[in-house]
C-alpha cells in the first residue's frame, strides 16, 4: 500500500527532503487546482478527477507523491506554495497542521464527518477510510472455520494459517498492533495486552510478512492477513475464489485518510470547490465504489453499499488518537522486539 510505510522512517524522509528544494509533477500555471498525492490507480483517483473535470470543470494534474512526499515538498515551498490541497494519511495531516502549512477550511458535509475523524477548525477532514480486520482466503483454511475474533487465532486448528505485517517496519502491521492491544483491554500507554498476545500467537507459527501481501492471501499462501476491508473487498469481487473480510468481535479501529487546504494556496476558489466535491454525495459514492468507506454517511446505491458488511459490523471499529499512535509507536517497537521476535 502506498501510504504504509514504517511512521519513524517516513517522519526522518520528511524532515530531510524538506531541507531541500524539491520540483513540482507540473507548474502551478498548467492546470486550475494542483493536488499533491492524487495517484491514479489508488483509491481510483483517475476517475474522481476525471468527474471533477466534468462537473465543476477544474482541471486537477494527477499526482503520484505519496503521503511522506507530499508533506516534504509542501514544507519545502512553503515560503512560495505550489499546491492548493493534498491527500494524506491521517497522521501526515495532523503533522501537516502542526508544522503551519495547512488553511482551516470545513467543505460542505465537513458537519457529517464524525468526531475524531476531522480537525476541529477543519485544517484536515477524512475523505474516506479503511478498517483494520481480517482478509481470509476461504478456500485455503483447510476445512477451519472462518475466524470471527482474535482470540479465535490462538486455537491450535489455525497454526500456520494467520499472517500479519511486521509492526515494526510497516504501517499496517503496527495498525494491526494497535487494534488487537485495545481490544484486549491496553492502551497508548500500556501495550503489554497486545504484546502478550502476539507472544501466545507465535505458537501457531505466523507468518510475518515486511511488505504489503494481498497476492499472497489471494494465491493461499497466507489464508488469514491482519488487513484492511478495501483490499478483502478487492479481492472478493474482482479476483478468483472465495474471500472474506471480518471485524473481530472484541473490536478493531478505523484509519483515516485525509485531505487539506494549503496555507497560501495559489488558487483557493478553485481548492474549495476540489474539497467540496470529495465530500459531496457523488464523490463520496465514487470511493466507496473503489471499497473505501465513505466520511459521510449518505445512502449508497444498494450494488455498492451490499458489498461492504453491515453497520452493525463497523460499529466495532473506533477512531483512535492518531497523534498519540504515532508517538507510542517506538515504544511498542521495542516492546516487540524486545519480547516477541
Amino acid at each position: 500500500m502506498r501510504h504504509l510505510k514504517t511512521l519513524s522512517a517516513v517522519t526522518l524522509s520528511v524532515l530531510t527532503l524538506a531541507a531541500v528544494s524539491v520540483a513540482p509533477a507540473r507548474p502551478a500555471a498548467a492546470a486550475d487546482a494542483i493536488c499533491y498525492n492524487c495517484p491514479p490507480e489508488w483509491a481510483d483517483w483517475g476517475a474522481m478527477l476525471k468527474a471533477i473535470k466534468a462537473d465543476t470543470g477544474i482541471d486537477v494534474p494527477q499526482d503520484n507523491k505519496n503521503s511522506g512526499q507530499s508533506l516534504a515538498q509542501i514544507l519545502a515551498e512553503k515560503a512560495s506554495p505550489v499546491a492548493d490541497v493534498a491527500y494524506l494519511g491521517v497522521t501526515f495531516g495532523i503533522k501537516a497542521k502542526d508544522a503551519g502549512v495547512t488553511q482551516p477550511y470545513e467543505p460542505k458535509g465537513f458537519a457529517d464527518i464524525p468526531e475524531g475523524l476531522k480537525d476541529k477548525d477543519g485544517n484536515w477532514f477524512t475523505i474516506h477510510s479503511g478498517t483494520l480486520g481480517l482478509f481470509v482466503n476461504k478456500d485455503a483454511l483447510g476445512g477451519a472455520p472462518v475466524p470471527a475474533c482474535w482470540a479465535d487465532l490462538l486455537k491450535p486448528e489455525y497454526k500456520g494459517l494467520v499472517g500479519y505485517l511486521d509492526p515494526t517496519s510497516a504501517f499496517v502491521g503496527y495498525v494491526g498492533a494497535v487494534a488487537v492491544n485495545g481490544a484486549m483491554g491496553g492502551s497508548f500507554d500500556d501495550f503489554k495486552p497486545g504484546i502478550e498476545y502476539f507472544k501466545k500467537l507465535q505458537a501457531n507459527q505466523p507468518i510475518v510478512p515486511k511488505q504489503t501481501s494481498y497476492a499472497r492471501v489471494v494465491s493461499g499462501e497466507i489464508p488469514i492477513l491482519f488487513d484492511y476491508d478495501f483490499n478483502a473487498y478487492r479481492a472478493k469481487y474482482n479476483e478468483k475464489g472465495n474471500f472474506a473480510f471480518v471485524i473481530p468481535c472484541e473490536g478493531s479501529v478505523v484509519v483515516p485518510y485525509v485531505m487539506t487546504m494549503v496555507k497560501g494556496a495559489p488558487h483557493p476558489e478553485a481548492a474549495k470547490k476540489v474539497l467540496d466535491y470529495v465530500l459531496s454525495d457523488k464523490g463520496q459514492a465514487m470511493w466507496a465504489k473503489a471499497y473505501l468507506r465513505p466520511a459521510r454517511n449518505i445512502s449508497l446505491p444498494p450494488e455498492i453499499a451490499s458489498r461492504f458488511l453491515p453497520a452493525a459490523d463497523y460499529a466495532r471499529a473506533k477512531p483512535v488518537d492518531y497523534a498519540r499512535m504515532e508517538t507510542a509507536q517506538k515504544a511498542f517497537s521495542d516492546a516487540y522486539l524486545n519480547n516477541v521476535k
